[in-house]
């Protein structure tokens, strides 16, 4: 009996060390800042549907405040670039943009011109384009001058109706799978899982904090700026449903609480890097025009460039410092390829 004793323990005693070794920054960055907001997220576009279910018309009240607090569940994952959310281009999915090539209303278009029958059922409209589909597609249906007013008004009302449908679908299922395996995966790194370690694990998520970040400041922010003599303002995310300065709140304050986990073990890093995102914070409060159409103005271009200057003083820490501190490094991340 002894030696069979010892025979399994010489089996099992790495195994329950290995979980027992487990990163405590990881477990608290899925089971604090991931599964919630993932959980959060897919609840707010079950209600999204609901919500277009009981009145799908484009001057819905609840409909548009739902789409609000949907939008803003998705920006607080929206740096979650990695493992479920990228599983059959879910994320993509759900927030085609930036879109250069005006994909999304030409596609919508045609849709609304033509009567397209896969716009009736959810089913069949996750087989349809990315342009046509998601978060941003479902704001020219609700928001746009044009998109918004064309084609036949019961099917624009139905297609609406699948449009929030297949949100739903595709946060529950993305929601699911971090409950169901990939949190176990990222938590227990292993020789036959996406991570083969707890570094491994950490860098992934840096990698998420310092892309989210760096999408934040070039791309929500630089896009409209464009240059000092040729600002963009009609570049602007979700500028339609006046949603652009919000989504960098939303981002940037998700990416906070993200960066608090992660530089945990590091109070000195820590403490200065939650101070710039304070910083950042307090500079994007102070602006008054929640679409950035005041960039075609001189002063409102520097107060939008303040802010994305103050974002770059993050970015830096997190290159200069944490990075460091954590021995990681920013590597790549599906952001990189929008």
């Amino acid at each position: 009996m002894t030696k069979l004793r010892a025979i399994v323990l010489a089996f099992v005693m790495p195994a329950l060390a290995h979980a027992e070794g487990s990163s405590p920054i990881i477990q608290a960055v899925v089971q604090d800042h991931i599964l919630p907001r993932y959980e959060t997220f897919a609840n707010e576009a079950t209600k999204l549907a609901d919500a277009a279910q009981s009145d799908c018309r484009v001057n819905s009240a609840p409909l548009k405040a739902s789409f609000n607090d949907t939008f803003d569940a998705w920006i607080g994952v929206s740096h979650l670039r990695f493992g479920p959310s990228e599983q059959d281009n879910r994320a993509f999915a759900l927030a085609f943009w930036p879109d250069s090539r005006n994909k999304t209303p030409k596609s919508l278009t045609r849709f609304l011109v033509d009567g397209d029958p896969a716009g009736l059922s959810a089913e069949a409209y996750q087989e349809v384009s990315i342009a046509a589909r998601g978060l941003y597609a479902l704001e020219f249906l609700l928001f746009d001058d044009v998109v918004s007013t064309i084609g036949d008004p019961q099917y624009h009302c139905t297609l609406v109706q699948t449009v929030t449908q297949d949100i739903a679908n595709n946060a529950r299922a993305i929601s699911t799978d971090w409950d169901n395996t990939y949190a176990n995966l990222m938590m227990h790194p292993s020789e036959s899982g996406p991570y083969r370690t707890d570094t491994e694990a950490l860098q992934e998520a840096f990698k998420a904090l310092y892309t989210g970040v760096e999408f934040t400041k070039d791309t929500r922010l630089g896009r409209p700026l464009g240059s000092f003599n040729k600002p963009r303002p009609k570049r602007a995310e979700a500028w339609r449903s006046g949603r652009s300065l919000r989504n960098v709140e939303v981002s940037l304050t998700s990416l906070r609480d993200l960066a608090s986990v992660i530089s945990a073990d590091h109070p000195g890093v820590a403490a200065r890097l939650d101070n710039a995102f304070i910083y950042a914070l307090d500079i994007a409060a102070t602006q008054d025009d929640p679409t950035f159409a005041n960039i075609a103005d001189v002063q409102g271009w520097f107060e939008v460039d303040t802010l994305r200057q103050s974002l770059e003083a993050v970015r830096e820490i997190l290159a200069d410092e944490l990075a460091l501190a954590l021995e990681v490094t920013e590597g790549f991340n599906a952001l990189d390829g929008d």
